[in-house]
């Protein structure tokens, strides 16, 4: 997949993309260039990941794998034209009509077959997107919830039980990618905060011991801030 050239968009609050598909390589690449080319970006490695982050958060467009283990593309997408009208381009190995006909069938806005050109792939969710309505209540959308704290990721602002929260810089860059992939584990090489050196994981297990202690009622067995053994961590919000 070419990722070179992105072409970037400029809005004062950018269109707020999911991504949902199994493949780890496929989902780190498409949050790079979709970010590079001014997009905020989630993902979701299956459709049970894709719906809680949906519950918390309002989504512009949606794009989805057809074909992931347990519940598929297709199976996720008759659901969530159920009740919603979000944008959705899907993506698949399987290029036959049939299959783009299955999609467009269940409502699908565009279709894409893998492999692909990234910059085709922007291009086509560009003109989605100025087809598309604006979302309903998109703005009290915007807001996680986890325990007394809200934090409002496009504001980059947190408050606890009503009460504004002061983050350092470092501290709110980090929440805030916490954020837009909230409940989905993290790695530190992701986290965004480094040293001129280079990245340093010790500067993350710093930033997110602080971060415990404003937003965890004990800081010492966190619930919303979680260490995932292996990964790095992730950021679990109430449902």
């Amino acid at each position: 997949m070419n990722t070179s050239s992105p072409t970037k968009i400029s809005e004062p609050f950018p269109p707020h993309i999911l991504v949902v598909d199994d493949d780890t390589r496929l989902r780190t690449l498409l949050k790079k260039f979709l970010g590079e080319s001014g997009y905020m970006v989630s993902a979701a490695a299956n459709a049970a990941e894709a719906r809680r982050q949906m519950n918390s958060l309002t989504f512009d467009l949606l794009v989805v794998d057809v074909m992931m283990p347990g519940e598929d593309g297709y199976a996720l997408t008759k659901t969530i034209r159920a009740h919603s009208n979000v944008p959705i381009l899907m993506l698949t190995a399987m290029g036959e009509a049939t299959n783009r006909i299955q999609g467009l069938e269940l409502g699908v806005d565009d279709y894409m077959a893998k492999p692909f050109e990234p910059k085709e792939l922007v291009l086509r969710i560009g003109s989605i997107l100025r087809r598309a309505p604006p979302p309903i209540q998109a703005v009290s959308k915007t807001e996680l919830k986890f325990g007394a704290c809200r934090y409002d990721v496009v504001r980059k602002q947190l408050t606890q039980n009503g009460e504004p929260v002061h983050l350092t810089v470092a501290e709110n860059e980090l929440l805030h990618t916490l954020a837009q992939n909230a409940n989905e584990a993290i790695e530190r090489s992701d986290l965004g905060v480094t040293e001129e050196a280079g990245f340093n994981p010790r500067t993350i297990d710093v930033q997110i011991t602080r971060l415990r202690r404003k937003i965890e009622p004990d800081p010492r067995q966190p619930r919303y801030l979680q260490t995932v053994r292996g990964t790095g961590y992730m950021l679990r919000t109430d449902p």
